[in-house]
């Protein structure tokens, strides 16, 4: 496989960032595409709704269902996916993208902001896989990806944020077990992450404007994602990919056109030696 086309994607937090990005790059080979998302109302600190980002993937080549979903609902999660198979006849994947983040401390954290990281991250993550698992069954080359960091156990990436920490390598874990899990049935399941920040909402809150000229853009993980969801899922599975090893194994040597800004030192993001 090397496109997309016809495929049926349900991707999770897609209304902008990384998640908009894996799906116009999915649009580009005519896919469809499910935009599960909070945001139906334009937000005031952060652009883009299921709506827009319908439009873009309308306009990129694609077929868009925007969907609004919580998925800290199991009941939303069901009536979005019963809603996809209906309108698409099918899901072949399923990305987990939505998240939440706060880098605080143990002291700093309060339990809402914990509970919130918790049940979006990890068990958003493992509902959402389990609600799409049947149809994935059906699917022909059937994928779930997991935006989330390779499983790095050293003290100083809980030590400053550990509610964070946990929250992220909960939907790494669903990836250690489900890939594991469902191997013969052909189903992969697969984590994909950054090597450096990703210019995103996320990124600008967390550190301005300058942490955002030493970021990349967020195509580097659509491309990623790409490159991962067109191989074959029963020999591609189990793994935790970063994104710039996985390109450059596939070819890419120049990673110039990804920067934000030409020639910025580029940070690293979290969770990596």
């Amino acid at each position: 496989m090397s496109t997309l086309a016809g495929k049926v994607l349900f991707i999770t937090g897609a209304s902008r960032g990384i998640g908009k990005a894996i799906a116009l790059r999915a649009a580009r080979d005519g896919a469809r595409i499910v935009i599960a998302a909070k945001t139906a109302q334009p937000h005031p600190k952060l652009p883009g709704t299921i709506y827009t980002a319908a439009q873009e993937i309308e306009a990129a080549g694609g077929k868009a269902l925007p969907l609004m979903v919580d998925i800290r609902s199991e009941e939303q999660l069901a009536q979005a996916v019963a809603e996809t198979v209906a309108t698409f006849g099918g899901i072949d994947i399923c990305v987990n993208n939505a998240s939440a983040i706060s880098l605080t401390g143990t002291l700093e954290t309060p339990m809402k902001r914990f509970d919130l990281m918790h049940q979006v991250n990890t068990r958003g993550t493992f509902a959402t896989s389990q609600a799409c698992l049947p149809h994935l069954k059906k699917a022909k080359n059937p994928h779930i990806l997991n935006l989330s960091p390779p499983l790095n156990m050293a003290p100083k990436w809980f030590q400053n944020h550990v509610a964070y920490t946990m929250a992220k390598y909960g939907m790494s874990m669903c990836v250690l077990g489900m890939s594991a899990e469902f191997k013969d049935e052909g189903i992969a399941v697969n984590a994909l992450w950054p090597r450096t920040t990703i210019a995103t909402a996320a990124i600008e809150m967390l550190g301005g404007e300058d942490m955002m000229r030493q970021s990349r853009k967020p195509e580097i993980i659509a491309d990623a994602a790409h490159a991962i969801l067109t191989s074959d899922s029963r020999t591609c599975t189990g793994n935790f990919f970063l994104d710039e090893d996985l390109l450059r194994s596939r070819g890419v040597t120049d990673f110039e056109p990804y920067a934000m800004v030409k020639g910025a030192d580029l940070l690293p993001d979290y969770f990596l030696d």
